[in-house]
């Protein structure tokens, strides 16, 4: 089970139409989809808007809907430009649970206690310091998450990480977790609640009252850990 679900289905797109935040033009993609209960709006990378539209409903009251988001809308923006822009020395990424300045000279990067060699002067800090802290996850979060399962008393069959673009974590039915290597990022505290979470999918592949008492009996913290996820969770997805 995912910490965080995906619709699945269908979907139809349609021509791209634009709408004015503040005076600024921003393209709209929409996108019809089957199982969509609800308009959904989302900020792509590249700056544009990705509305999603559920059948049967207007695309008049999508656009509607999105024009309400315009604070949050352009707050997004503003994220993903700044997410675009080039690490230098001074950016703050993070790093098991804190923002640490980046100080970058003579083809290093230095991210709190990582020293991170680069391939030449001007190359992609960001690359490098994510590869980095890529391997850093494939290291240590299965180590844990096995840690975890035996002393919640389960067993599981593999733990995968991987670069998740809108999830935390997964489990599937044949008891194979899979994590974000962004745990790395977060709080130890956090990254546990999140792998308990998916060991917890184990007994209970749902949320139900059930699934929540288990939590709760493995990871007393977790209210705490999912507001953290709320406030800053947005700052580590790409």
């Amino acid at each position: 089970m995912q910490l965080k679900l995906k619709l699945a289905g269908a979907a139809k797109a349609s021509a791209v139409r634009m709408l004015s935040f503040g005076g600024l033009d921003v393209p709209v993609n929409v996108t019809r989809h089957r199982l969509a209960r609800r308009y959904v709006v989302r900020v792509s990378e590249d700056g544009s808007l990705r509305l999603t539209v559920p059948r049967g409903a207007s695309i008049a009251g999508g656009f509607a809907f999105a024009e309400r988001q315009s604070e949050w809308v352009l707050r997004e923006i503003e994220r993903q430009r700044e997410r675009r822009a080039p690490w230098v020395t001074g950016t703050r990424a993070w790093f098991r649970g804190e923002q640490v300045s980046i100080d970058v000279s003579h083809e290093r990067a230095v991210v709190g206690p990582e020293v991170i060699a680069l391939d030449a002067a001007g190359a992609d800090v960001r690359r490098a310091v994510e590869t980095r802290l890529r391997r850093l996850a494939s290291e240590e979060l299965p180590t844990r998450c096995h840690e975890l399962a035996k002393e919640a008393g389960l067993t599981v069959s593999r733990v995968s990480v991987r670069d998740q673009r809108s999830r935390w974590g997964a489990c599937s039915a044949r008891r194979v977790i899979t994590l974000n290597w962004r745990l790395v990022q977060m709080p130890p505290s956090v990254r546990d609640y999140v792998i308990f979470h998916e060991l917890m999918h184990i007994r209970h592949p749902n949320h139900s009252r059930r699934f929540w008492s288990e939590v709760e009996r493995v990871c007393v913290w977790w209210r705490d850990a999912e507001r953290w996820l709320r406030s800053h969770g947005r700052e580590l997805l790409p």
